[in-house]
């Protein structure tokens, strides 16, 4: 695989695919990719929220405080106050506050677990710790329960739309267990995006991990905190580009994850993003993004601030060697919608949509 996000003179490799045509029944999944996806959300919604003991206690605590700190600088470089969010595979919240001190105007999020949507309402609500009970947050939200990559969310969220940024966290290369999945994701986020409008997000680095594959003796390689093994049907190591979908492997990772997941070529991503009108703005490897980044004071600040590398003063702890690692597995990526947007249109008011304190009974599930 050769990265296809360095940017050529040539201009961007075009896709061999063909969109499919309009017609929903070319994105209808068979069951085996449904129990897939339904494995991944079973594995999330098992998973419970931790007291602040046990999250320090967790063996790769600074590497979650260093994507914490990624995805906030992201958030920070792209929302602007008043800006109407969609965070797909929104997961049990955890980026709520970032989006309250980026002052954004309204907040609409969706996953597939129903675990994760229940602890999401309860933490925006302020309800998650009651030993840490916070102000409410500063924007109304909605929140759904559905596989944002097999509904069409254009109808479910008609009245939302459009948004001016779009969020998916560590979630996009679910996606790629077929071509109907990455498209309908895909569509569904340019649906809804409107000129001009962002998508930000966090995902595998395809290129790393098939690099570490082919230098491990077998199919298996990890280190202390995580491993990721492919199965037999990729024993030569090699990967058509004709097939450049479903190619699967599990992986594990301390306290964070243990299901399937999905190779995402980034050439074929872009080209494919390309085609529903989402244009590449950057793409970086985790290592690379830090290195860019950790030169402005601001975001300095900011990671003293969540102690990924300590707090500059008494505490020296830091990513471990095998963290930092696991980091070198990881990219962000920054999209935008072809187009620009209507400056002289004033933004529609979306503060009566949703709701600032959720119930139960307000969650909408979607299928």
């Amino acid at each position: 695989m050769k990265r296809g996000y360095q940017g050529s003179p040539s201009g961007p490799p075009q896709s061999r695919l063909k969109p499919n045509p309009e017609g929903d029944t070319l994105f209808l999944e068979d069951e085996n990719t449904k129990n897939f996806a339904r494995k991944v959300a079973d594995h999330y919604s098992a998973r419970t929220n931790q007291t602040l003991e046990e999250r320090e206690a967790s063996p790769i605590i600074h590497l979650k405080k260093l994507n914490n700190w990624i995805k906030s600088v992201l958030i920070q470089l792209y929302a602007r106050r008043g800006d109407v969010v969609l965070d797909l595979a929104c997961g049990k919240g955890g980026d709520l506050i970032k989006w309250d001190k980026a002052n954004v105007g309204y907040y609409v999020g969706i996953d597939i677990a129903e675990g994760s949507i229940e602890d999401c309402r309860t933490r925006y609500n302020g309800d998650a710790d009651q030993n840490q009970r916070r102000k409410k947050f500063s924007f109304p939200a909605r929140l759904l329960c559905g596989d944002c990559f097999e509904v069409r969310l254009d109808r479910e969220l008609a009245d939302d739309a459009p948004f001016d940024l779009c969020s998916c966290q560590f979630a996009l290369h679910y996606s790629w267990s077929t071509e109907a999945r990455a498209r309908r994701a895909l569509s569904n986020i340019s649906a809804l995006l409107r000129p001009g409008g962002i998508l930000i997000g966090t995902m595998p680095d395809a290129n790393v991990i098939i690099k570490k594959l082919r230098e491990a003796e077998g199919l298996e390689f990890g280190n202390g905190v995580f491993w990721i093994r492919f199965d037999e049907d990729f024993v030569d190591k090699k990967f058509k580009a004709s097939s450049p979908f479903g190619i699967q492997y599990t992986f594990h990772l301390e306290d964070a994850v243990d299901c399937p997941e999905w190779v995402v070529p980034f050439n074929l991503f872009k080209s494919l993003a390309e085609e529903y009108d989402l244009e590449l703005v950057f793409a970086k490897n985790s290592h690379q993004f830090v290195e860019e980044y950790m030169k402005r004071p601001d975001f300095v600040d900011l990671m003293r601030r969540l102690g990924a590398l300590g707090d500059g003063n008494q505490d020296l702890s830091t990513l471990s060697p095998d963290e930092w690692e696991v980091a070198y597995l990881y990219m962000a990526f920054v999209l935008r919608k072809r187009g620009d947007p209507d400056k002289t249109q004033k933004r529609t008011e979306r503060r009566d949509k949703g709701k600032t304190n959720i119930q139960k009974e307000d969650i909408v599930y979607i299928s």
